[in-house]
């Protein structure tokens, strides 16, 4: 596993590697849990990879199960779509700690904010749902721009600066730098502008995190 702990606190961290969807070790426990689930079937000593495509390619299904299951095709040699984009993560260091907020293309959003609080979003919420596709349409403008990050994952960024992880069925792209750069560019930008009208929406909704 990576070890990355940005919270100090075991659930939040847990939580927050789950986003990346690069540590399938981590659904392990889900999977046990639901053995006759998609995410048991991407995890089995066996795997189908007709099965394991089908679940990829399905646009109905769960953002975070299609990002392992196109994971689990690429490490294996299969061919897969280059940048379909299933999830963006915003990484912002306050005074306190990281907060962090993951909206994916099935209309889920995660939000850990800096004390370790969380909001899990899922289902339809209308207004959450409008900003959300808008959130996913502003990351494909910057995902068909660039390409795979090759290396592996990096921890949380430094204060002042603003990390942007898309989470793509060709592998995790991402791109950084300085708060005021980032929200002056003309993509990242916009990224960010619908990640703050997201997160003003998941904090003013009943029961989470201020």
């Amino acid at each position: 596993m990576s070890g990355i702990a940005p919270y100090r606190n075991d659930a939040a961290d847990f939580i927050y590697n789950l986003l990346f969807c690069d540590e399938p070790v981590l659904f392990a426990r889900g999977a046990k849990d639901h053995p006759e689930s998609d995410v048991a079937a991407i995890l089995a000593d066996a795997p189908d990879p007709a099965r394991i495509e089908k679940i990829a390619n399905n646009e109905a299904g769960e953002s975070r199960t299609r990002a392992l299951a196109y994971n689990w095709l690429r490490l294996h040699g299969h061919a897969v779509p280059p940048r379909v984009l299933l999830g963006t993560i915003l990484e912002v260091p306050q005074d306190a700690g990281l907060d962090t907020l993951a909206a994916f293309a099935d209309g889920s959003v995660r939000y850990i904010n800096q004390t370790g609080r969380m909001a899990v979003i899922e289902g339809e919420v209308p207004a959450v749902s409008i900003t959300v596709n808008a959130l996913l349409a502003a990351s494909q403008e910057v995902v068909n721009k660039i390409g795979p990050w090759e290396k592996p994952r990096l921890p949380p960024p430094a204060e002042g600066r603003l990390r942007m992880t898309f989470v793509v069925s060709d592998g995790l792209y991402f791109g950084e730098g300085p708060m005021a750069e980032m929200s002056r560019d003309p993509l990242a930008g916009k990224v960010f502008q619908k990640a703050t009208q997201l997160l003003v929406l998941v904090t003013k909704l009943p029961g989470k995190p201020a």
